[in-house]
C-alpha cells in the first residue's frame, strides 16, 4: 500500500508531542524537523511559508500541509486505521473528538493561552496579571475535571489514542507552572505515571528532549 512522504515540524516541550507520539506509535517512517519556539524560529520567513499561522506542530503528507493537533492526529490515524489512534469504535471516536475539542479549545487555547500569552486577550499590560490569575483558576477547574474522568490505563477505550499524549502535555505544563499536580490530582498523576512508560511516548519524549 502506498504511503506518503511524511515530514513533521515540532517544538520541544510544546503540544507537538501529541503527533510525535502518534507517529512513533504508527511505525511509519517520517522526517522530524525541530523548530525552536524560544528562538522565534516559527516566525521566520522560511517557516511562515510552511505554516502562515507561525505555530507548530505541522505535518506534510507529500505536498499536503496539515496544521492543528486534532487535524494532524486524524491524518496520522487515517494512515494506520487498524491502530484506532482516534478510537476503535464509533463511540470511542466520538469520545476522542470530544476530548480533543475541549483540550484544544478550552484548556490549551483559552486557559494556558491566557497564562502564557495574556497579550492575546487584552492590550493593557497592567491587566496581564489579572488575565493570568483568571487563567490559573480556569486551569484548576479543568484539571479537576480531568482528574475525575481518569480511572483506567488509557483515557478512551483500551489502547493509546491522541487523547493520551495531549493529557501528558498539560500535566507537564501544570508541573512546570507551579500547580501541585501530585497532591491535588492523584488520579491524573497515577494515569500519567502509567502512560509515561508507554514505548511510543518514551521514544517521542526522547527525541523531544523532555521529561515529566
Amino acid at each position: 500500500m502506498y504511503m506518503p512522504d511524511i515530514k513533521f515540524w515540532y517544538g520541544p516541550g510544546s503540544c507537538s508531542l501529541v503527533p510525535h507520539v502518534l507517529l512513533h506509535e504508527s511505525g511509519l517512517p517520517f522526517t522530524a524537523i525541530e523548530v525552536s519556539i524560544s528562538k522565534l524560529e516559527t516566525r521566520t520567513d522560511a517557516f511562515s511559508r510552511i505554516n502562515p499561522k507561525q505555530r507548530v506542530p505541522v505535518i506534510s503528507l507529500d505536498e499536503s500541509i496539515i496544521t492543528e493537533v486534532p487535524a494532524i492526529a486524524t491524518a496520522i490515524s487515517h494512515l494506520v486505521p487498524e491502530l484506532g489512534l482516534m478510537g476503535k469504535t464509533p463511540i470511542e471516536q466520538v469520545r476522542v473528538m470530544e476530548w480533543l475539542c475541549w483540550l484544544s479549545g478550552e484548556l490549551h487555547g483559552q486557559c494556558f493561552g491566557g497564562l502564557f500569552r495574556p497579550e492575546r486577550f487584552i492590550d493593557d499590560p497592567n491587566q496581564f496579571e489579572a488575565v493570568q490569575s483568571k487563567a490559573r483558576n480556569r486551569i484548576i477547574d479543568c484539571f479537576k475535571t480531568i482528574d475525575s474522568r481518569l480511572s483506567r490505563p488509557f483515557a478512551v477505550g483500551n489502547g493509546l489514542t491522541a487523547v493520551d499524549p495531549y493529557l501528558l502535555v498539560f500535566y507537564r505544563w501544570g508541573s512546570r507552572n507551579r500547580f501541585d499536580m501530585s497532591a491535588q490530582y492523584p488520579a491524573f498523576t497515577a494515569y500519567i505515571q502509567s502512560i509515561a512508560a508507554y514505548p511510543a511516548i518514551v521514544s517521542a519524549m526522547g527525541e523531544d528532549g523532555s521529561t515529566l
